[in-house]
């Protein structure tokens, strides 16, 4: 194929076209720049995606669907009307938890409705409940936005007056002591911590390790709400392609970038299958740790970005079931007996918990035709280590038959049985198709205090033109994330990059 290797002060080149680098084009792309997307993969979307197998559709990746005003503001900027596009609407649970005792929780997306269910369910004082929820969402307000929304690495950001007013509701304990600590400071039940520490795997992190300050989280799901995109999630990833395509972002599909062109500490374009593409102005989606080792060829960088700890894997089974049931939603957790132990196994010992919480989200739940009559599609995910040459096949044989076991016996049922086709997704084939590093979902974990100061920035520093956006960089990992990482790339060019 041609390539476009004209020199021009609005031409970028994206490397990746992961929902972050699909959104750093739509907003550069509306500023006037002419963009190429080069993607090594033959669809858009990256960890996004989607497959069918005997009429069961599944959305291969992320499946919770939160602050769709992220994508709003995103068709807003690009001033195209979203509904052309994109649908989606509010559900009114936000996962339904089950524990080996027997107790089943509705996790409403109402802080009125939750408080009332942990009060009747486990006995938690609603009127503590709804307080960890205000408390979360002045979190999120105070602090959580300045993190989201601007980079950490430039004075300005510091030197705003939002920062004082963020230092007016922050406390050393929120930084310093676990979100287990926290949790546990704050209700009574053993299953209610546990809900609340579950957020530490929004970002792949370990609860009894990573600080408070992710206790804005829940934030998320139960004041602002959990939402289902028409057509499942992989309708974000075709919603903004085509977005894309209308603002006239050029897209190569099944194109590597070889190598980053640089010559004097300045990015003068990309190698793609041994064909030299100019631009002097660089943003790459793709794994940072990569982009430094593979495309850059800097060693020190790329050594130093490897001790940084990762965040979780996954091990996926995509099963087509041939039942239906009623005391099952969109999203299901079937808690781990031995919680504390799972997270030990994940980040110490690399392994899996003979007894893993389970997520089950089916898609069929919210539209019938996601499966055949009378089935549903089940995306069965396990939080797993990050690859370090564990024997894998080994380890999801006997990982497969703990789940089957656990649903067996949390749900009453004989559940193999049932399983009419099966798909599996491991931290081995998600470094492979998405170029994680290890098969991280995001990057670094943010297992400690400092570690939001620790993630990569979104430029480089000592390379000019070149830019980062995506999960292994700030803010993180995560559809809403990713998508503010598009935000803080693109308006760090279009402020720098005249």
């Amino acid at each position: 194929m041609e390539f476009n290797n004209k020199m021009s002060t609005k031409h970028a080149i994206i490397i990746g076209s992961g929902i972050a680098g699909m959104a750093t084009a739509i907003r550069l792309a509306s500023a006037g720049y002419q963009i190429s997307v080069f993607e090594s993969n033959e669809s858009p979307g990256g960890k996004l995606s989607y497959f069918e197998k005997e009429g069961f559709k599944f959305d291969e990746g992320p499946s919770l669907f939160t602050q769709p005003q992220n994508i709003e503001e995103l068709f807003a900027f690009a001033n195209e009307p979203i509904e052309k596009y994109f649908n989606y609407s509010k559900t009114d649970v936000a996962c339904n938890y089950f524990f080996e005792n027997g107790k089943k929780i509705a996790a409403y997306t109402d802080k009125k409705r939750l408080s009332a269910e942990l009060a009747d369910k486990l006995n938690e004082d609603s009127s503590a409940v709804e307080k960890y929820l205000s408390d979360a969402e002045r979190l999120y307000n105070k602090i959580g936005l300045i993190f989201l929304n601007h980079s950490l690495h430039k004075l300005s950001t510091w030197l705003h007056k939002r920062v004082l007013h963020a230092l007016s509701v922050l406390k050393t304990t929120y930084l310093f002591n676990t979100l287990h600590h926290h949790n546990n400071k704050r209700f009574i039940s053993n299953e209610a911590v546990q809900i609340f520490n579950r957020f530490a795997t929004y970002n792949g992190s370990n609860p009894y390790k990573a600080p408070g300050m992710l206790s804005l989280i829940p934030h998320l799901e139960h004041n602002q709400g959990t939402f289902y995109p028409k057509g499942g999630m992989i309708s974000i990833t075709n919603a903004l392609y085509k977005l894309a395509i209308k603002k006239g972002v050029q897209f190569n599909f099944n194109q590597s970038v070889e190598k980053i062109i640089q010559e004097d500490k300045k990015v003068k374009g990309v190698v793609v299958n041994g064909e030299h593409v100019f631009s002097d102005l660089i943003i790459s989606n793709a794994d940072v740790y990569h982009t430094y080792k593979n495309l850059l060829n800097h060693l020190p960088k790329a050594t130093k970005l490897a001790k940084q700890e990762r965040s979780s894997s996954a091990l996926i089974f995509y099963w087509g079931i041939n039942k239906q049931f009623d005391e099952l939603g969109l999203h299901n957790i079937l808690f781990s007996n031995h919680y504390k132990e799972e997270f030990d196994c994940l980040f110490n010992k690399k392994t899996i918990l003979n007894d893993p919480t389970i997520y089950i989200n089916i898609t069929s739940k919210m539209e019938k035709e996601q499966a055949p009559t009378g089935s549903e599609n089940w995306f069965v995910m396990i939080n797993a280590p990050t690859n370090n040459g564990q024997d894998w096949d080994a380890l999801i044989k006997e990982t497969r038959k703990n789940v089957i076991q656990k649903i067996n016996r949390i749900l009453n049922i004989d559940i193999e049985q049932l399983i009419k086709t099966e798909t599996i997704l491991d931290p081995r084939s998600i470094e492979k198709k998405t170029g994680s590093y290890k098969g991280s979902l995001y990057g670094t974990s943010s297992n400690s205090p400092f570690s939001a100061f620790l993630r990569p920035a979104n430029f480089a520093s000592n390379i000019k033109g070149l830019y980062f956006c995506g999960g292994t960089v700030h803010p993180g990992g995560g559809i809403p994330l990713c998508l503010k990482s598009a935000y803080i790339t693109s308006e760090l060019i279009i402020k720098n990059e005249k």
